[in-house]
């Protein structure tokens, strides 16, 4: 019987993370600092140590995994590739579907990708602290598991709606030892003011970065963390797409099509990038690769934003960044439940959609469920409402090969686990959850308040 899980031997971590800035057709658009040029390391070194700069504003091609960190990644990487043979049958489609699963991580996701670079970097550059932002939680549980691994303190601020909706998440940082607080909170004048606005903010991920970097940039001993969106984190998360081409290869089979959910862009350039770099080269296998980001219609950043210079927080501490946006005090609905509520995407990301290297597509937050409990039911794995948008894609991309006889290759990025968000599969499950398509009057009304570069 062919196999359905390729597994890697742990010499098989990638030595290097693969950087696209060095394939781009056209270099990066430099983040901006307050007066419209471009932001120098020094500016940035408020809040990031130098070599995090560094790979932030490289264009080398591959860049060295320090072996401290690789030594970590041992702890659950590589990953699996897995062959969804049973979603197949159920689907009745004539397409092979495989999804790398970054659940298997401590944190259940694929955050710690990145996590575990960042707190190695700041701890190697003296840093006794960290602060930052996070949404579902994913992220603050990979950053509070991270600064355990390094010895340093972790201050998370966290989507007041989020913090409401996932305790769990919550109390796994809390686990880990960090420090949790609703965002906004009282703890920074960001938050203080939002509050007096209004007492009721149920918070953004753009709210929550305010708070994070005002806090880091006012502490010499304090640097931030960033998720996602940023070059050096979508770079950290090139991990997953490079080993996937490595068991890819063992099975003699290469992607037809490459799909990832898209909040702030990590996961998705985390699995894509480095398929695209196999074009980029001229790889004849990947002349007809289509790599498309998911995201939700009620966060449509990518398919309904505007591509623009913007802030990546809701208050203009962090530099301007030319990227898909739908203005930095967009503010998600309270209804929404699946995650992936940024503003704003990875500036690799939008260059890549907006030069048409790469596909966009939304999806409804009820089809979106629908699909993850339909692969839970079939391959076993409760898939976290981020991972379920990407599912819902290669499932919709698999009945096109039904209806047409094509049996084509399909990998998508099965971010992480849903055990700590069965809030959202309670509230699916109950009929608590509705489609809302974000009002093209309400982005508009947003994007109205992008700032004004020269």
């Amino acid at each position: 019987m062919e196999a359905t899980r390729i597994h890697l031997e742990a010499n098989d971590i990638p030595t290097h993370w693969y950087n696209i800035a060095a394939d781009l057709p056209t270099p990066p658009a430099p983040p901006l600092g307050p007066d419209g040029q471009p932001a120098t390391p020094e500016q940035m070194s408020a809040i990031f140590p130098d070599a995090i700069i560094e790979q932030e504003m490289s264009a080398e091609r591959w860049i060295p995994i320090p072996q401290e960190v690789r030594e970590i990644y041992r702890l659950w990487r590589p990953s699996p590739l897995v062959r969804a043979v049973r979603l197949e049958k159920v689907l009745g489609t004539p397409a092979k579907i495989f999804f790398k699963y970054e659940g298997v991580s401590p944190a259940g996701s694929h955050k710690p990708n990145s996590a575990v670079p960042q707190a190695f970097y700041n701890r190697a550059a003296g840093i006794k602290r960290l602060t930052t932002e996070t949404g579902a939680g994913q992220w603050g549980s990979s950053i509070a598991f991270a600064g355990q691994m390094f010895g340093l303190e972790v201050r998370v601020f966290m989507v007041k709606v989020s913090y409401d909706q996932k305790p769990y998440r919550r109390l796994m940082m809390q686990t880990w030892g960090a420090e949790v607080f609703a965002s906004p909170s009282e703890l920074t004048e960001t938050g203080r003011k939002l509050l007096a606005e209004d007492p009721d903010n149920q918070g953004s991920l753009g709210i929550a970065i305010s708070e994070a970097v005002e806090e880091a940039a006012g502490r010499a001993d304090t640097c931030y963390t960033l998720g996602s969106v940023l070059n050096h984190v979508v770079l950290h998360q090139s991990i997953i797409g490079l080993e996937a081409k490595k068991q890819f290869d063992k099975l003699g089979l290469y992607p037809d099509i490459v799909i990832g959910p898209c909040g702030g862009g990590s996961s998705f350039g985390g699995i894509a990038f480095p398929f695209l770099a196999d074009k980029a080269a001229g790889d004849k296998r990947a002349e007809g690769l289509r790599c498309v980001a998911v995201e939700p219609s009620s966060c449509p950043t990518l398919t309904k934003g505007k591509y623009a210079y913007d802030f990546g927080d809701a208050s203009g501490f962090t530099p301007l960044m030319k990227m898909y946006t739908l203005g930095h005090d967009f503010m998600p609905p309270g209804i929404h439940a699946g995650g992936l509520r940024y503003h704003g995407d990875s500036p690799l990301v939008s260059q890549l959609l907006h030069e048409g290297l790469i596909e966009a597509s939304a999806v409804s937050q009820l089809a979106t469920f629908e699909a993850g409990v339909q692969f839970a039911r079939a391959e076993g794995i409760i898939p976290a409402p981020e991972s379920c948008h990407a599912i819902r894609a290669a499932i919709d991309e698999a009945l096109k090969c039904k209806e047409t006889g094509e049996a084509r290759t399909i990998l998508f990025n099965l971010t992480g686990h849903g055990h700590f968000d069965m809030s959202s599969y309670e509230r699916y499950f109950s009929g608590q959850l509705e489609n809302y398509d974000y009002p093209a009057e309400a982005v508009a009304a947003s994007l109205a308040h992008l700032p004004k570069v020269g």
